[in-house]
């Protein structure tokens, strides 16, 4: 699965998503999500979430599939 439609994307679930900031590197960063914060079903950079942490980016990979 990958993480640009929003069905595939749930609250609790492990992610890999890409900050603002590490866009051009794709340095991805690992963790849980909070909130979904992409409103339409798919998106094509992938869908917005805030983690647990606080970090807000866009879902490259749901780990564990």
């Amino acid at each position: 699965m990958n993480g640009t439609q929003r069905k595939n994307i749930k609250p609790g679930l492990p992610v890999r998503i890409v900050l603002k900031q590490d866009q051009r590197s794709g340095k991805l960063t690992d963790g849980i999500v909070k909130d979904i914060l992409t409103n339409s079903p798919t998106h094509p950079h992938g869908i917005k979430v805030r983690l647990e942490s606080g970090a807000v980016g866009r879902v490259k990979e749901i780990v564990g599939s």
